[in-house]
């Protein structure tokens, strides 16, 4: 296994009096966070009348936070190993609660594009929580703990979108953001009360120049992915933020290149096991989305077109939501495997039974519980991968770029996914079937989309081939007994 899973805790830290609360109350952290992603889903056909707006401009409640999180997730990172992770947690979770609070008292677009912003900036919640473990924990304890968290994304995503659903269909909507103004708030006491603070810090200057022009590449980046089958993949409008993220992006290596104190070590990335860490994340975020954007609208689609099952909104939720208890199960697994065998063997493992859920729903796509029996099935991956993805990581970088590094890490995941929901939005728009006068996306267009999520989780796993091979927990404690012997014999 690597470094990072089988040394103590970094010099100036001790392990916390209470190692199972701190972990229960990072993840219950990660989870109310990852909550704030599906808090919307329910309710997004009904906001141009809830919001007395467009149908294209209350598209912003959702694009604002996929924007404000691609800036965050960097950023917040950086200054976390600068100024302390658990600091810069608790500003993450007060963001949370005030975007809550203001999408609460919403009546209109403005409030709410707002409101979801101030949300999305607290996507770094996830990462900041594994480096704080990585701080604070016993190196026997780490491997579980961190998948426990990483997998913590999905398990908010799963479970949250039933009781979105189930709370829009039954109350008032904006119900729904005081349950996630409220949630914030008992994590940030949680946090404040259990939670240690991490003495590893890096100090020194913050790279403002690094950050804006990370965070103006990002947003041209994203905007060009997201909404270009809105503005038309070759209008000029799209093709001009494409060609500014470019530029701006590569400026900004240049930049960080010769910064000094950069926001981004670009050199620490171009190691083999960070970078084709983060190459492989890309391809499984990208894998990831298909599933949460095929099996909701198989689900929903009416039954009379011959391949939807005409559930609703709930009854999706309740479909999708084992998933999340399967993706916490096997974060454990995960844990004894990366023990066992490694991270790099992990994710490889996760990689292709990600790949086979999707191959199993090509030919499993026409029952209830086809759909229960693939979710799952991917979810386990996903538990597999989530769990080795930091450990590899953390196995590369020197504790005081853990944040940094792990929400990088992050970033390539959600960059994923953006490129996963462009492309599957061409397909399904332009494989469509006549319904009752309306274009549907056929089920033969549903059959691509999956066929390319399994690719792309098949091109995870042989991205994972290139990591470098690391040492197990069983190979690092035989290397130590040969060190111990070693000196004992001469002395």
């Amino acid at each position: 296994m690597s470094d990072a899973l089988t040394r103590p805790a970094a010099a100036g830290t001790s392990a916390p009096p209470r190692p199972n609360a701190v972990v229960a109350v990072l993840a219950l952290a990660g989870i109310v966070v990852s909550l704030m992603q599906t808090l919307v889903i329910p309710i997004v056909p009904e906001l141009p009348t809830l919001l007395h707006a467009s149908a294209s401009d209350t598209a912003w409640a959702v694009t604002a936070t996929l924007l404000a999180a691609a800036v965050a997730t960097p950023v917040v990172g950086r200054l976390g190993d600068m100024i302390g992770k658990r600091r810069m947690l608790l500003t993450s979770i007060v963001l949370l609660v005030a975007g809550s609070v203001v999408c609460a008292l919403a009546d209109s677009l403005v409030p709410m594009i707002i409101g979801r912003t101030l949300q999305g900036l607290a996507a770094a919640v996830v990462p900041l929580g594994i480096s704080i473990m990585r701080d604070a924990l016993p190196a026997e304890r780490l491997a579980g703990s961190t998948a426990l968290m990483s997998a913590s994304l999905g398990v908010g995503g799963a479970l949250g979108l039933p009781a979105a659903a189930f709370i829009a269909d039954k109350w008032d909507w904006h119900i729904l953001f005081w349950t996630s103004a409220a949630l914030g708030a008992v994590a940030f006491a949680l946090v404040l009360l259990i939670v240690p603070e991490s003495k590893v810090r890096t100090g020194g200057r913050f790279d403002l120049a690094g950050a804006l022009g990370l965070s103006a590449g990002l947003v041209a980046l994203l905007l060009a992915v997201s909404k270009g089958a809105t503005w038309g993949w070759t209008s000029g409008t799209t093709l001009g933020l494409g060609t500014a993220a470019v530029v701006i992006l590569l400026a900004w290596g240049f930049w960080e290149l010769r910064s000094g104190q950069p926001l981004v070590d670009l050199r620490t990335t171009a190691k083999p096991q960070v970078l084709f860490t983060n190459l492989a994340s890309i391809a499984l975020g990208f894998s990831m989305f298909a599933m949460s954007l095929v099996l909701p609208q198989l689900l929903q689609l009416p039954e009379q077109t011959g391949y939807g099952l005409g559930k609703s909104m709930l009854t999706v939720g309740l479909v999708l939501a084992p998933q999340g208890l399967v993706m916490m199960a096997m974060s454990a697994a995960s844990a004894k495997l990366t023990q066992a065998k490694g991270p790099k063997v992990t994710l490889m493992i996760g990689a292709l039974i990600v790949g086979a859920g999707y191959a199993l729903n090509i030919v499993l796509m026409s029952e209830v519980w086809h759909l229960i029996l693939v979710s799952c099935i991917i979810g386990a991956g996903v538990g597999f991968t989530y769990g080795a993805l930091p450990a590899l990581i953390m196995g590369a970088v020197d504790p005081s770029e853990t944040a940094a590094a792990n929400s990088l890490n992050t970033l390539m995941r959600s960059l994923g996914t953006s490129f996963a929901s462009a492309i599957a939005g061409v397909i399904l728009s332009q494989m469509t079937t006549d319904f009752g006068g309306h274009a549907l996306a056929s089920e033969n267009g549903f059959k691509v989309v999956m066929a390319i999520g399994a690719g792309a989780a098949l091109l995870a796993f042989l991205v994972a081939t290139f990591i470098p091979r690391q040492k197990t927990a069983a190979a690092a404690a035989t290397d130590g007994d040969r060190e111990v012997e070693t000196v004992g014999a001469k002395a």
